[in-house]
This record gives C-alpha cells, sequence and structure tokens, in this order.
C-alpha cells in the first residue's frame, strides 16, 4: 500500500472541499463522472425487478437472470463490433470494469511480472499492477507520438517479464483515438508471448464527427493472442453508480479472472443485471443523444478555450479534454495549476501527474457540468489566465 500512490480523485476531494469551506461555488470538471440521469426504461426496469423477492439472493453464474445478461452482451458485442462471442465462455460481467482490472492483475501478476502500462493512464491500469504486488513499467505516451505507445521498441527483456499490457482507446485521459491497424500490428507483436492484451474500451460510443472505435478483438487471431477486453455501463448508459461492467474474449484468462472473483464477491445484484439487460438490448437512441449532448458541449468548450487564448485539441472522442498547461503557468506543477484554478476560479480539473509521471505539463477537463456552467467557467478561467505573471 505504500508503493500506491494517493488516489487522483482523493486529492481533487481534498481541494474541492477546502475550497467550499470558503464558500466558493465549485464547477466540479476533474472526475469523468456523468452528469445525466440514466435512460429512464431501465431505471423502471430497475424498480420492478428490485421488489422480485428471489432477486435478493446472492447471484450465481449459471443463474437464468446470469446466463440472460451474458446473452445479451455478446448479442451487444456482435451489433456494436461486429464480434461474435460465445456468452457461455467468452464474457464475464463484472462489477464495474474497474474491478475486473484490478482483478485481473490480481490473478496474473506475481512479483517479478510486469505489467506494461503507457502512461498517462485511467489510474487504475497502474495501480492494479502494483496493488497485485507486480512490476509496474510505464510507457511514454504523448502528442509526438499521437498517444500511442511504440511496443516494438520494449527490450526483449521487458516483453518477456511483460504479462499484461494495457491499452485504452478512445483514450482516458487524452482522448486520443487509434485506427484498427493499430490493433493489428499489437496483435502481431504479441503473438507467441505470454503475455495478456487487455484494452479498455470504455468510451467506444462516445465519439464523434464519424469516428467508429474499434474494438481489439475486430483483429483476426486476437483472442488467441491472448487479448481480452473491458467494458462499462458506465459511460454508454450514464450507469456510473449502479457499477457494471464486463470482460469479453479469451476463455482461458477469463475463466481464471473468473476463479478470482469467486474468492471475492458474490456477483452483481440481480435487479441490477436485469436493468442492465434492459439497457443492452433496448432502444438505443438514448446513446445517440447522449452523444450529441456531448458534441455540443466539446465544441463550446474548445471554442471557448480558444477565445480566452488557450488552444485546446478537438477530440474525436470521450468527454475530456486533455490540455497543455499555459506557458504562462510553466512553472506551476499540474497539481499546483489545479490547486490554482480551484482557489482563484473555483474550477476543479484534474492535474495530468495524477495519470503517471508522463501525464505531468497537462490538466485534464471532463465536460460533466451542462452547457451553461461550462460557460461561467470558461469566464472563471478567462480572468485566471488574465492574472499577470
Amino acid at each position: 500500500m505504500k508503493r500506491l500512490p494517493l488516489y487522483l480523485f482523493t486529492i481533487m476531494d481534498d481541494l474541492k472541499a477546502k475550497a467550499k469551506a470558503k464558500g466558493i461555488d465549485v464547477i466540479d470538471l476533474g472526475m469523468g463522472n456523468p452528469d445525466l440521469p440514466s435512460p429512464p426504461h431501465v431505471v423502471e426496469e430497475l424498480c420492478r425487478s428490485v421488489r422480485r423477492a428471489e432477486n435478493h439472493r446472492y447471484s450465481r453464474p449459471t443463474g437464468d437472470v446470469e446466463e440472460g445478461l451474458k446473452k445479451a452482451i455478446a448479442a451487444w458485442y456482435e451489433e456494436r463490433f461486429g464480434v461474435v462471442l460465445n456468452p457461455k465462455t467468452e464474457v464475464l460481467p463484472l462489477i464495474g470494469s474497474k474491478e475486473g482490472i484490478a482483478h485481473l492483475a490480481l490473478a496474473f501478476l506475481n512479483n517479478d511480472d510486469m505489467g506494461l502500462v503507457p502512461t498517462p493512464s485511467y489510474p487504475p491500469h497502474a495501480n492494479s499492477v502494483i496493488m497485485a504486488g507486480g512490476i509496474l513499467y510505464n510507457i511514454p505516451i504523448g502528442p509526438e507520438n499521437n498517444f500511442r505507445p511504440d511496443f516494438r521498441a520494449l527490450g526483449k527483456e521487458v516483453a518477456r517479464m511483460g504479462k499484461i499490457f494495457f491499452v485504452s482507446y478512445p483514450h482516458n485521459p487524452t482522448a486520443a483515438c487509434v485506427d484498427l491497424d493499430f490493433y493489428r500490428e499489437l496483435v502481431d507483436w504479441a503473438k507467441g508471448k505470454e503475455m495478456i492484451l487487455c484494452s479498455d474500451l470504455a468510451y467506444s460510443d462516445i465519439v464523434f464527427d464519424g469516428y467508429k472505435a474499434p474494438s481489439l478483438l475486430n483483429v483476426k487471431g486476437a483472442k488467441e493472442a491472448n487479448g481480452i477486453e473491458f467494458h462499462t455501463a458506465s459511460k454508454s448508459y450514464n450507469m456510473a453508480g449502479w457499477r457494471i461492467g464486463w470482460a469479453v474474449g479469451n476463455a482461458q484468462i477469463l475463466r481464471s479472472l473468473e476463479k478470482t472473483k469467486s474468492y471475492i464477491d458474490f456477483g452483481i445484484f440481480r435487479a441490477v443485471q436485469e436493468a442492465a439487460i434492459t439497457a443492452l438490448t433496448g432502444p438505443q437512441d438514448f446513446v445517440k443523444n447522449l452523444v450529441e449532448t456531448y458534441r455540443k458541449r466539446r465544441d463550446l468548450w474548445v471554442q471557448g478555450m480558444a477565445a480566452i487564448g488557450w488552444k485546446v485539441p478537438l477530440p474525436k472522442a470521450t468527454f475530456y479534454i486533455w490540455a497543455r498547461i499555459p506557458p504562462k503557468f510553466s512553472g506551476l506543477s499540474s497539481l499546483e495549476f489545479a490547486q490554482l484554478l480551484v482557489d482563484e476560479a473555483g474550477v476543479v480539473v484534474a492535474p495530468g501527474s495524477g495519470f503517471g509521471e508522463y501525464g505531468e505539463g497537462f490538466v485534464r477537463f471532463a465536460l460533466v457540468e451542462p452547457e451553461e456552467r461550462l460557460k461561467t467557467a470558461l469566464e472563471r478561467i478567462r480572468k485566471v489566465l488574465a492574472i499577470s505573471s
């Protein structure tokens, strides 16, 4: 536990609490916590399901609801990505994808095994390696390489010791995207290695301007190359607090992950599973409308930032903006700059250092506030940028 850094959002919660104690109206753009409600028809299904007494018992892997959820996930994957999965062996529901990622590392990493993590990264990718007692190997990614890891440049010893290779596109925190060729090259490189390719595809639905996010499993032979993929209902359906996700792909890896989980949890509340089935199999207009909301926020924010003198890239996916700290404030660390924005503007952002050492010099904005609040945040940030150096 001493090896673990203080969790990013623990830091930000502390900054928020101090600002609120001073009477500051805080606009929270720090955590990727969707602000919009879950689909009404999914909420209604939860209410119906929670009244059924049989759903209050422990979840069992072979139950009718559990099997139904696996089938729904498999059908959803085939509809979304054209990927055919065996729901019995190649689908594993999770208590949120974060839980599955942590237990994957616990299942497969010994103390002389490496977890290869392109950084900056979603913190649980790196933290899961440390918590499992493995060796964390950070692979730097940045604007110069379009935030893609140069895995072919890894030494033979690193490739030998590496047991899990994490990728996540559309990328959190940078919003970078890849095409299928990237995954083809990764699968080709991984063949013959005793290494799990772990794709975190949480933001595949939050895409703009005609971009479609591919799945690692779209590549022929990805499953055989120890490929698995994590997904979640948190972002596509605004079901973040419901804690439901899934892993799909290589059956043998999922079997070991399931075994690890069986010693730790009793599965997902069955009412939540039934509601998730409704989300996955029901009308998908909700997702389209959600994406359009985020697109409008993205356009407003990028244009607004340019208008106040802070140019940022226009992302093709996610609801994040990854922004280099303005030169005027380059003497500050990302945490110090985030502190400044909270103190002077009442705007919470995520410091880049919270996503790994190669995130330093950047901050991440999560567009999880209504447009009017985003406009207010931009005006407050404008005043901070106007501070004389």
